[in-house]
């Protein structure tokens, strides 16, 4: 990997963090909140070029209460159809173990270079005032740039932060996987030492996964389409190619689908169907009716006809709590436990590529090729050298 890729990537992590770092509004353990709360976060992901769908699951366990009897033990009992055997343990992680890591420190000899080009919006052409431009020696420097810091903010959960008691899985103690043939349909229950008793049932499975396809636009853009993903809420794009400048030197190009400038931060996560209505109204995300968008072509034009994106379809949300909140709204309302069913799913693209039913029927070798050409020689089988051929590097 040559020096300008790695400041690329260097650049792409620390853009990543930025618009990740949304704020985050910490539970305290006072004695109103409740003795635990529980989240399972549930998405869908395309596999790359179509090959399959992975389901993901995230389970997070805070509590107030010390653990009683030793040390900190949970589990999370799974319904059948979750095929991962009976239960998956919930693992306190170790304090400090997992740094954060610090991308200013990556090459303190060789300072980050290049710039970022920041373009939104659905449209032929890009709006006023794009693209803006970012610095990514300013970033490295600690200098936010002003764009990031509208972003929308992430959304509440249990953390070892805001907790007395934590646990989590996936958390490299366990081998089990979600696979993608797993369901969430049925009864789930949590027991350990540092919560009441969880106990809730789950009738909304994962989310199907968008499947993007991307071709030629009007005037120059590229177009996306995609069909609707039932029980969607809304959905968010964004998408992102680099081209150099010169020796070490280069244009990071950053796209997505917002009508303004807010994105990142909570935008990359999961977003409560109220949130997401929200923003519908603000034209942040887009509603669950809309289909199709177009990428500007002043972005093809500063980072080139090949780009990788995704396609974020935010999912519906299930409440339990414990006792239930009473109907009327006038009650005094003291849970001892919530837990919560996040949804969404996400389907990756990559612009400038033929498509994917093109390419494994072979359509796709014969296009740009005139009367009178000789044939292109045609790659070996395999996914290897379709990619191979598909961008231009030869089989």
């Amino acid at each position: 990997m040559n020096r300008t890729k790695q400041r690329l990537l260097v650049a792409a992590g620390l853009t990543a963090a930025l618009l990740l770092a949304g704020a985050v509004v910490a539970q305290g353990n006072n004695n109103n909140a409740p003795e635990a709360r529980y989240l399972i976060d549930a998405s869908t992901v395309s596999g790359m070029m179509g090959q399959g769908d992975s389901h993901q699951l995230t389970l997070r366990l805070g509590s107030r209460l010390a653990p009683t009897g030793g040390a900190p033990k949970a589990d999370h009992f799974l319904p059948e159809g979750m095929r991962m055997g009976a239960s998956v343990p919930l693992v306190s992680p170790t304090p400090g173990a997992s740094p954060t890591p610090d991308y200013r420190q990556y090459d303190q000899y060789q300072k980050p270079k290049g710039r970022m080009l920041i373009f939104w919006g659905c449209g032929a052409h890009a709006g006023p005032g794009q693209p803006v431009v970012i610095d990514f020696a300013k970033m490295a420097k600690g200098q936010v740039p002003p764009i990031f810091q509208g972003s929308v903010p992430t959304e509440n959960s249990p953390l070892p932060g805001n907790s007395r008691s934590y646990g989590e899985w996936p958390n490299g103690k366990t081998e089990q996987q979600v696979s993608g043939r797993s369901s969430l349909i049925g009864q789930h229950r949590v027991a350990g030492n540092y919560s009441p008793e969880i106990a809730f049932p789950i009738s909304q499975d994962f989310l199907a996964a968008p499947r993007v396809k991307s071709s030629a636009g009007a005037e120059g853009s590229i177009a996306l389409n995609w069909a609707a993903v039932p029980n969607a809420t809304g959905y968010y794009a964004w998408a992102m190619s680099a081209k150099e400048r010169g020796k070490d030197d280069a244009d990071m190009v950053w796209w997505a689908s917002s009508a303004t400038q807010q994105f990142g931060g909570g935008l990359w996560d999961y977003l409560s169907p109220a949130t997401v209505t929200r923003l519908i109204g603000q034209k942040v995300v887009m509603p669950p009716s809309q289909t199709s968008c177009q990428i500007p072509a002043e972005v093809k034009a500063a980072g080139g006809e090949m780009m990788m994106g995704y396609l974020n379809a935010y999912g519906p949300e299930a409440n339990f709590a414990f006792p239930e909140r009473p109907k009327d709204p006038k009650l005094a309302w003291h849970p001892k436990w919530t837990a919560k069913v996040r949804y969404r799913a996400m389907g990756n693209f990559m612009t400038g590529m033929p498509d994917m039913g093109d390419m494994l029927s072979g359509r796709g070798e014969q296009q740009g090729q005139g009367e009178g050409e000789q044939p292109k020689k045609k790659c070996k089988r395999g996914l290897g050298g379709i990619l191979r051929s598909a961008a231009g590097v030869g089989c």
